[in-house]
């Protein structure tokens, strides 16, 4: 079992930077692939990042490709977003995500433990 807790969340003007952490505890953190997921209101949750056990693999959706950085620190049991140059359309409650596994994937199905989640509200 892995408990995460998001935290970094706020109301920011375009343009600007923002940093999300998720800690997690629980068992084998290292053990889990990684991710962000976001929801807008009224729309699906959808994928953001994602990072393989060991930090050695990352991938984004194209919407955050370039501005967004995840991260992890299996010491720390910590994962981030670094997120530059937010837009209005970033606007989202962001979810933390594990899954069980070494490889990152996009599918929000192989993910098996969720955040409660952060508000990013990005004014124009």
């Amino acid at each position: 079992q892995v408990q995460l807790v998001e935290s970094g969340g706020g109301l920011v003007q375009a343009g600007v930077s923002l940093r999300l952490s998720c800690a997690a505890s629980g068992r084998a953190f290292s053990w889990h692939f990684m991710g962000w997921f976001r929801q807008a209101p009224g729309k699906e949750r959808e994928f953001v990042a994602a990072i393989s056990w060991n930090g050695g693999s990352t991938y984004y959706s194209n919407s955050v490709r370039g501005r967004f950085t995840i991260s992890r620190d299996n010491a720390k049991n910590t994962l981030d977003l670094q997120m530059n140059s937010l837009k209005p359309e970033d606007t989202a409650v962001y979810y933390c995500a594990a899954g069980r596994g070494l490889a990152l994937t996009t599918s929000k199905m192989a993910y098996n433990y969720w955040g409660q989640g952060t508000q990013v509200s990005v004014s124009s």
